[in-house]
């Protein structure tokens, strides 16, 4: 759109470069018509100060401490134990940095000079749970988050993309709430890729770009929604003045958005061990441990990433850095036997949407470790190792009666020979019995997960689980294949929702109903259960309740009633119970007055 900020676009113009650009791209398959715009009167647009005023507080809303969400990865994340404190710590710091900024806005006059963000780097190989850490917080946290490769854009975007798409992507990740947007996490991979090289003579311009391109986003700059050369912006901007009667610009400020980035780093270990011996350390030479890379690795400073290839302004916007540790044999079978792993749990899926319920032995999660570690590219090989062995039951196990089989060491290592003799005899009892035997131990593992976190779910939700209701969570992780968090956490949805009913009660009827446990359990598991139905049990509980036991209140005045499982399955039976009860007191009571 030319001169955008004075007049709105002729319509014939506007319609004939538009269809020059479908044309080039489509072909005469697709034309465009513009409707009739007419635009409303110009509205004054709210100055800064008074849309500031009107927006009121923020929309953060967060209070993690770090060690919180360290214990969280720790549910999830198998070692990485530095990555995670360092993570924990300056995630948390950041966001409630930003909650208590807010929290003081206009006491500082010169509030934000100087400021410089948390920005993380991380350096690891490939496989060692990277990006699975930032997915996850990102997740447990509640913010926009989005994911690029350092090698797919370039300083204009002319080729690849442009780094700022990065931040208009936040936008859509946040249905297009831009103040939401503002808090998200950037993570950009792959970044080690654009270190300028030093095999070039001179600047290696394409990739130092791209460094240059980031600078100002990842300390505080203003973002333009409104895409140059984009069709679609310049017809949504049209669209809402023709709505609106306003010329709308949309920006995303990046001052509160957290950008990480990650890469494997391949040779920095030998920049880092020049410098150390050149300092006369000699610590490059002393080092024998089991991961020398990731030893050399953790004695990084700002010079060496310069060394590297990254210029120095660069640099100085990732003030904070953390080193992965290469997975061992070891690591990669402590994930498979991780309750919360999504490769296990994922399989299980597979299998369980054709009615199919699997269960592993240890050993042959320990040779799905060993076939992983052989692929040499981490925990990604896991999922490659646990596909190659159980293809073949995935094709063939749904045209059978099969419904439950155990994933041993020999299915592992000979799974074609394995699946012949399960198809021999399906019902053989030595590996029913396994199965049973497995899927008992898996319960009581995953119920000692649950009481692990007691404690933790006191803390943060004020609720404690009844024995009935860790069961319910047990089974629903098993049925579903959810890991524990999620299960936790639909039992405590489950639970406010009850509270929520008694409070808007106590509100519209003046009447105090308390659920026993029995009551309680038997909602949630109706709940949990029959996915769906929450909504429609409470709406009959609310209508039963509120007749009966009004009706109860006004003949006797009695204000507080417990809600017990009957009260539950069967409110209509059960009221009218107490009623006939109610009134033959009172029946009672006259007949002994007269006497």
């Amino acid at each position: 759109m030319k001169d955008s900020d004075s007049k709105v676009p002729d319509q014939k113009e506007l319609e004939k470069e538009l269809n020059e650009y479908l044309g080039k791209k489509y072909g005469d398959r697709i034309r465009l018509v513009v409707p009739m715009l007419f635009p409303k009167p110009q509205v004054e647009e709210v100055s800064k100060e008074e849309k500031e005023l009107g927006e009121g507080k923020s929309k953060i809303h967060f209070d993690l401490k770090p060690e919180e969400l360290e214990a969280f990865l720790d549910d999830y994340v198998i070692r990485q134990n530095e990555a995670k404190e360092i993570l924990a710590t300056k995630i948390c710091t950041h966001f409630n940095r930003i909650k208590f900024t807010e929290m003081t806005k206009g006491r500082n006059r010169y509030e934000g000079v100087g400021q410089i963000k948390n920005n993380i780097l991380m350096i690891g190989p490939t496989g060692v749970g990277k990006t699975y850490l930032i997915k996850l917080i990102a997740k447990k946290i509640g913010v926009p988050f989005v994911k690029g490769d350092a090698t797919k854009f370039s300083e204009t975007g002319y080729v690849g993309g442009d780094v700022e798409d990065l931040v208009r992507d936040l936008v859509y990740e946040a249905n297009g709430d831009i103040e939401t947007a503002q808090y998200g996490i950037i993570y950009v991979d792959e970044i080690d890729k654009i270190a300028s090289s030093n095999n070039l003579i001179g600047p290696d311009v394409s990739r130092t770009g791209v460094q240059r391109a980031l600078l100002k986003p990842m300390e505080e700059t203003e973002v333009d929604l409104k895409v140059p050369h984009d069709p679609i912006s310049q017809l949504e901007a049209i669209e809402h003045y023709r709505k609106t009667g306003k010329r709308e610009k949309r920006t995303v400020n990046t001052k509160n958005i957290l950008f990480i980035m990650s890469g494997a780093f391949n040779g920095l270990e030998e920049l880092i061990k020049k410098r150390l011996n050149r300092e006369g350390i000699g610590f490059g030479a002393e080092i024998r441990s089991k991961d020398e890379q990731a030893e050399h690795l953790k004695q990084v400073k700002a010079e060496d990433l310069i060394a590297y290839g990254f210029e120095s302004e660069f640099i100085g916007r990732l003030p904070v850095s953390t080193v992965f540790e290469k997975l061992e044999v070891d690591d990669l079978h402590a994930i498979l036997k991780n309750p919360n792993n999504p490769i296990i749990l994922g399989k299980k899926k597979d299998f369980k949407a054709y009615g199919i319920d699997i269960q592993f032995e240890e050993e042959a999660l320990y040779g799905l470790a060993v076939k992983a570690y052989e692929e040499k590219i981490g925990a990604r090989g896991l999922v490659s190792a646990v596909e190659k062995v159980l293809i073949k039951f995935e094709k063939r196990l749904p045209s059978t009666d099969i419904r439950k089989f155990v994933v041993t060491r020999a299915l592992v290592e000979d799974p074609s020979r394995e699946l012949e003799r399960l198809l021999r005899d399906p019902s053989d009892p030595e590996m029913l019995g396994k199965f049973e035997d497995l899927l008992s131990r898996e319960k009581m593992a995953l119920k000692e997960t649950v009481l692990r976190r007691e404690a933790e779910f006191k803390k943060r939700y004020g609720i404690v689980f009844r024995e009935g209701r860790i069961d319910l969570i047990v089974n629903r992780m098993i049925e579903k294949g959810y890991d524990v968090n999620t299960a936790s956490e639909e039992m405590v949805e489950a639970q406010r929702q009850v509270e929520e009913f008694e409070r808007d009660f106590q509100r519209r009827t003046g009447i105090d109903l308390e659920f026993s446990e029995d009551a309680i359990h038997r909602i949630t598991e109706i709940i949990l259960n029959e996915e769906g139905k929450g909504p429609a049990l409470f709406s009959r509980l609310s209508k039963d309740y509120e007749y009966g036991f009004e009706l109860i209140r006004d003949k006797t005045g009695q204000r507080e009633f417990i809600v017990t499982r009957e009260t539950v399955d069967d409110p209509e039976g059960y009221l009218n119970r107490m009623i006939r009860e109610v009134y033959r007191r009172q029946s009672d009571q006259r007949l002994e007055d007269k006497e």
